[in-house]
Order: C-alpha cells, then sequence, then structure tokens
C-alpha cells in the first residue's frame, strides 16, 4: 500500500493508494483508469464556473444550472422505487427554495449541516411535489474560497465527477514531475505550456482561458503523435515494395459483367485507383470510404480477385465474426462461378468454397495447409487470421492484399503481425486497403489519416431503395407501435435499438414520469413481449450475453424464426437482414448522428420499402434539430458535413455519447492545431528536430509505435 505522503509514479497502481484502495480502484478502471498517470491525463469533459450561480427562483425544469444556498434542512426518505435509499438537502437563497437529491449514496448524509453554505450543478427536474436536482455535483463555500472553476469529468456508476476530482487534488501535487517529450522549440513556435504546469491547470485552474490553454496543450500533444506516426509510416512504406498486381482491364470487366446490378461510377473509379496502386509496385495504403450499402465490398472484392488472377492471396479481416461470415456468403454468391477458392476462418467457423457445389467444412489443419502452399487465394476472418497460437496459427504462401473491413486503420503492430506471415520477401509488404462506412469529411479524413489515399463511393447503387426516416414524439407512440405491427403482420421484421442495456444508478431520477430517460433493453424488452407485442416474437440481444447466446438470437432472427429484435448498438455493423424493414430508435437523442446512420442503414436491404423511425422525449430543442439532420440528409457524406457544421467533430464520431474528450477530435476542431502539428511532425521526419538531440520524444513514439491505431 502506497501512502499519500509518499512520492507517487505515474505507473503506480491506483489500487495500491491509501484512500482509494482495490474496491474504489475497480470503480475507476471501468473509466479505462488504472494508474496514477491515467488518472492525470482523465481530460475534464467541461469546465463550469461556480461564482455564477443562478437564483433558485428563476430555475426551470430541464435547466442546467450552478446553484449557490443554505442547507436549511437535511434528511433521508424512501424513493419511489423499491430498494432505493434516497438523500434530499432543502437549500434556499435569497430568492426561493429547492431540494437537492441523491440516490443510492448513504454517505451523501454525512456532508451537510443546516445552515451550511454550498455551491454545486445539476439538472433541475421535476418531482413529485416541487422541482429538484438530482444527483446534483456541489462543495462547500470554505472548500472553494480560492476559485469558482470546476472541472467536470466522465463518471459511472458510483464514482462522481466529485470524487474523481478529489482524488486528483490529492494525487497531483505529490506526483513526481512528467518528463516532457514535446521539443522547447515546438513549445516555444505554438505557446504551449509544459507538461507539468498544464497538469494543474486542467484540473485546478485559476480561470477558464488557463484551463482551455492547458486543453489545447494535450490536443496539440495526440494530433502531434497522430501526424508524427502517419509521416513517418508514410515515409517507410515509400521505400518499400509490394508485388506488382497487373491492371487487367479485360478481367475486370468480365468480373462487372457477371453481376446481377451495374456499379456505379463512384464505385468504378474507386476501383480504378486501386487497380493502379496494387499495379505500381509500390504499397498501396487506401482508405476506402462509403456509406452503408454503397457497395464497398463489392469493388474490395474485385481487387481481391485481380490479385487472385495473378497469383497471389487477399486476407479480408473484420472486426465481427457476424460481418466476417457476412462477406464470405457475398463473396460466394456474386463471384462462386470464378472458381477461385475463399475461405472463412474465424474462432469458430472454418469452411471453404473451392468452386461450383464444392462448399464445404473440413478440418481446419487441412484448411491452413492450403493457405500455406496457395491454394487458396482468398481468406476471409477476424483477427483470427492474425493469431499466433501454434495450433492453428496461418501462414500464407504469398499475401498480396489485406482488406480491413470497419477498423479505419489496421494498427502498426497487427501489421507487423501479418507481414510475418505473409510469405513475402523481407523488403516486401502486402497491399493494404482499410474500408469504412463512416462517413468522414475529407478535411478530417486527411487529418485523421494522413499516410493513407483515399477514395469515396459517394452514390448508393441505383436498386437500393431510400429509407423513409420519420421523428416520433411522445405522443405518436402508440401509432408508431401499430405501425410496426402492421409491418410484421405483412410478413417483415423490426429492430428496436436501445442506447443502455439496462438502469445505472448514476441515472436515477425521482419519478418514473421524470422527462428524458435513456430507455434500456431489458426494461423494454420486458414492456414490449408483455404489454405491447405478447402475441409476436420478441428478443433481446445485448454486449452482456454470451458469444453462443448472441450467435443463436441472430441466427433465429436472420431466419425468420423472431419477428422483432430488442438490441443495443451490438447491431450498428455487420447485421445484413433483408426482410427487416423497420428501424425503431429509442432515446435517438442519445446516440451520434454517425451512429444513427449506421442504425438507418441496418433496414433497406432487401425489396420491401423500410422506415427508420426516431423516437425521442427529450424537452430540448437542439436536441430535436439534430434528428432533422438526419431526416433531411440526403447521403452520409451530406450527414457529417452538416454534422460538423452543427457540432463538430468529436461529438460526429460519437465521443459525446459516453463523454470522453477525445483530444485528437478536440484538436480537429482547431485548423491552428492541425497546421502546427503537421508543422512539428515534418520538421521531426524531415530532420530539423532530431531525435538524438531530444530522447524523451523518440521514447514516447517507440512506446505508442507498437499500439497505435484509429478504430
Amino acid at each position: 500500500m502506497v501512502y499519500m505522503s509518499s512520492r507517487l509514479k505515474k505507473d503506480t497502481p491506483l489500487s495500491d493508494i491509501k484512500g482509494i484502495g482495490p474496491k474504489a480502484s475497480e470503480k475507476f478502471g471501468r473509466l479505462g483508469l488504472e494508474t496514477v498517470g491515467d488518472l492525470l491525463r482523465h481530460t475534464p469533459v467541461r469546465y463550469e464556473d461556480w461564482s455564477k450561480p443562478m437564483p433558485i427562483s428563476k430555475m426551470k425544469a430541464g435547466d442546467y444550472v450552478i446553484f449557490r444556498g443554505t442547507v436549511e434542512k437535511a434528511f433521508q426518505r424512501r424513493a419511489w422505487r423499491r430498494g432505493f435509499s434516497m438523500m434530499e438537502v432543502r437549500l434556499k437563497d435569497a430568492t426561493g427554495t429547492i431540494s437537492l437529491v441523491w440516490f443510492n449514496q448513504p454517505y451523501v448524509r454525512y456532508g451537510f449541516s443546516e445552515g451550511q453554505e454550498i455551491v454545486g450543478s445539476g439538472k433541475v427536474s421535476f418531482g413529485k411535489r416541487s422541482l429538484t436536482i438530482p444527483n446534483p455535483t456541489y462543495e462547500t463555500v470554505s472548500e472553494i474560497s480560492d476559485f469558482g472553476i470546476m472541472p467536470v469529468y466522465r463518471r459511472t456508476t458510483g464514482l462522481s465527477s466529485k470524487s474523481i476530482w478529489t482524488a486528483i487534488k490529492k494525487i497531483l501535487p505529490i506526483t513526481e514531475p512528467i518528463e516532457e517529450f514535446i521539443p522547447h522549440k515546438v513549445r516555444e513556435i505554438e505557446s504551449l505550456p509544459e507538461v507539468n504546469e498544464s497538469l494543474r491547470a486542467l484540473h485546478i485552474p485559476i480561470n477558464i482561458r488557463e484551463a482551455e490553454r492547458a486543453r489545447r496543450r494535450f490536443a496539440f500533444e495526440d494530433l502531434f503523435m497522430v501526424q508524427l506516426i502517419n509521416l513517418i509510416e508514410k515515409k517507410k512504406l515509400l521505400s518499400m515494395e509490394s508485388p506488382v498486381i497487373e491492371s487487367d482491364i479485360g478481367f475486370a470487366k468480365e468480373i462487372m459483367s457477371s453481376l446481377p446490378f451495374s456499379l456505379t461510377f463512384s464505385q468504378k473509379r474507386s476501383l480504378w485507383e486501386i487497380m493502379k496502386d496494387m499495379g505500381s509496385g509500390r504499397p498501396m495504403n487506401r482508405l476506402l470510404q462509403g456509406d452503408v450499402g454503397s457497395g464497398k465490398t463489392v469493388v474490395s472484392a474485385i481487387a481481391a480477385l485481380m490479385a487472385a488472377k495473378h497469383g497471389c492471396q487477399t486476407a479480408l479481416m473484420a472486426p465481427t465474426e457476424i460481418l466476417a461470415e457476412q462477406h464470405y456468403s457475398t463473396l460466394i454468391r456474386l463471384f462462386g462461378s470464378l472458381e477461385y477458392p475463399i475461405a472463412l476462418v474465424t474462432g469458430k467457423e472454418t469452411s471453404v468454397f473451392y468452386g461450383p457445389g464444392l462448399e464445404s467444412s473440413v478440418k481446419r489443419k487441412d484448411i491452413l495447409e492450403d493457405i500455406k502452399k496457395g491454394k487458396i487465394r482468398i481468406v476471409i476472418g477476424t483477427h483470427a487470421l492474425i493469431a499466433e497460437s501454434k495450433s492453428s496459427a496461418i501462414e500464407f504462401g504469398e499475401l498480396g492484399l489485406v482488406i480491413v473491413d470497419e477498423q479505419h486503420r489496421f494498427g502498426v503492430k497487427a501489421r507487423g503481425k501479418i507481414l510475418k506471415k505473409s510469405g513475402l520477401d523481407s523488403h516486401k509488404v502486402p497491399h493494404f486497403l482499410s474500408m469504412s462506412a463512416t462517413p468522414i469529411p475529407r478535411t478530417l479524413a486527411i487529418s485523421i489519416f494522413g499516410d493513407l489515399d483515399l477514395s469515396v463511393i459517394d452514390e448508393l447503387p441505383k436498386e437500393r431503395k431510400p429509407i423513409v426516416t420519420r421523428i416520433v414524439p411522445p405522443s405518436s407512440r402508440e401509432k408508431a407501435y401499430d405501425f410496426v405491427r402492421k409491418e410484421i403482420l405483412e410478413g417483415r421484421q423490426a429492430f428496436i435499438v436501445c442506447p443502455r442495456i439496462e438502469k445505472n444508478d448514476d441515472e436515477e431520477v425521482i419519478s418514473s414520469n421524470s422527462s428524458n430517460e435513456a430507455k434500456t433493453v431489458k426494461e423494454e424488452f420486458e414492456r414490449l413481449s408483455k404489454k405491447i407485442f405478447p402475441d409476436l416474437k420478441v428478443v433481446m440481444l445485448h454486449g452482456k450475453m454470451k458469444t453462443g447466446e448472441k450467435a443463436g438470437v441472430m441466427d433465429d432472427f436472420r431466419d425468420g424464426k423472431t419477428d422483432i429484435l430488442v438490441a443495443t448498438s451490438v447491431i450498428e455493423v455487420g447485421v445484413d437482414i433483408p426482410n427487416a424493414s423497420v428501424m425503431m430508435i429509442e432515446s435517438a437523442d442519445r446516440f451520434g448522428l454517425a451512429q444513427l446512420y449506421q442504425f438507418k442503414g441496418r433496414v433497406g436491404r432487401g425489396p420491401h420499402k423500410s422506415y427508420c423511425l426516431l423516437l425521442s422525449e427529450s424537452p430540448s430543442e437542439s436536441a430535436i434539430n439534430r434528428l432533422k439532420v438526419v431526416v433531411e440528409a440526403k447521403s452520409g457524406f451530406e450527414l457529417a458535413e452538416k454534422d460538423l457544421a452543427l457540432r463538430g467533430p468529436g461529438e460526429f464520431l460519437g465521443d459525446s455519447q459516453t463523454g470522453t474528450p477525445d483530444l485528437t477530435m478536440i484538436a480537429l476542431q482547431d485548423p491552428s492545431i492541425i497546421r502546427g502539428t503537421r508543422r512539428a511532425a515534418e520538421a521531426v521526419v524531415e530532420g530539423e528536430i532530431r531525435f538524438d538531440e531530444f530522447s524523451p520524444l523518440e521514447k514516447r513514439l517507440d512506446k505508442l509505435r507498437g499500439e497505435f491505431h484509429f478504430e
């Protein structure tokens, strides 16, 4: 056990620190905070100026307020929901009184005494009898007399923002100074404060300006490393070779003519860009972007067939077994007549398609042997393709192309693993193609993926039907249920998506009719299956279920054995159910727009007219306006541009849904940081700033090299 009087190192586990210990460290661990260094780099989501409280008489339900007043009374009483304790404090100022309420936090009662002056913040809600502020953050006025700026942190069940701040305040002064790795020359040009000064200002700022200057420093730091790794990787790849896969126009036309549909212009353009890269002899490093359903898989599959014709193998890696199996089925359905062997290798599945009528499940070791000999030209799987277990490790005969789906960057560490298995000479690397359905504006994509060339499929196939999207207000909920029932009785199926698996204690509110509670999968499944659709087959799917159980639920839904799938965002990627015609999204305002667009793309994949229903009980006008962007956007890229203008890149990419302030995304909102980080990274790569003259930067880079990827 490390005592708080001891000098702490940044790698000291939080569980070893007296005052935190193993029990509390488990809660910190849920936020990814394991060490002192992790905690000190836990950036506030925002800052609040507690020096400017709102008079109680002016507070309204739905307002997020700063309050200051005197404790009139503090007492515990039974909550409306069984099993919950509730602490209530009556707070008064010169204009009125309001209740502050905490659920299942009995220790709170020891923090108040009548006549005590406190200040804090929270969201005003309707209680049973009066306005209340549930689970507010607060301090006694005497404890914050020297400042008025309060950082607000992402929290988790049983660990409040205040608890996090209290731990940081205790740890920060007794932690050994952190080594500065941004060269002085760069900090001077970009006006960046020193790292230890920045950590203090990040968590205990004197004013908002100082806090934002610290956030800018760490945002610069993160994007600087992204830019530096990008430029180093690009320079390294330019010095290497890849197998020459010649652009065979005649073969490409033969493949396209065998398809039951015509490629769009942007599909053909993207394919030509990929073919030119593969024929150059230099490593292709390209990102293929396109809307859900735009036909990225077909384009990448034609590239794989081109490689197969020239004697090279392709590895197609997907993030989930469901998506890997989907790709396998798609390639066999569209290209099975071309007689190029295709294998599926995941953690649980092993299948090979050797040609028309020759699909079979064979022993894994036989498949691995055929892959090693180069007989199987296209191998589809998950990260099992780069697994290093002796019993089932895959080795290729001559790997010419790696395609990575829905992971915007194939990690440097993962790339190294697959190079060892590629069967290529030491000076050669396979061509790399990443695919993404997350529509990112070109300006952002270039900044994030600076080492990748970019191909964009910005149109949908002609046969793809537009999806009717509607915002459903609370007053029309029953009509929405009637519509879902109508679609199911006509033979269709429906998804109902909720933002959470089950209710969090942190999110408890005063009464069950309080507005805008986040819908949960477990509660909605119970309600829908027993009260709304008792005559239909309703099933549940979420991330805490066992792998086999999840697979069984999906198989039954895909086979039409069930009618309604109530799920979390686990169905966001890689679910292809052509018979599903309705996507109903509960608490839609709780999701990022990119997520909503992905959900929308799960329907409309068959011949039936499809619908996306966005349900929200939020009283916020801005929340509803965000949903209108989804309704009005004609494509994912149009949505991306509008959302970028509306909220900035961090929230568009989904970070606001967890409250995590991804500093790289913050940096992307500031053109001066983008220019500065690029300028600094180029100075390092071109030798103006030398590693041997500033070793901390090289140490930092070495640490990140093996783990860096932007997924």
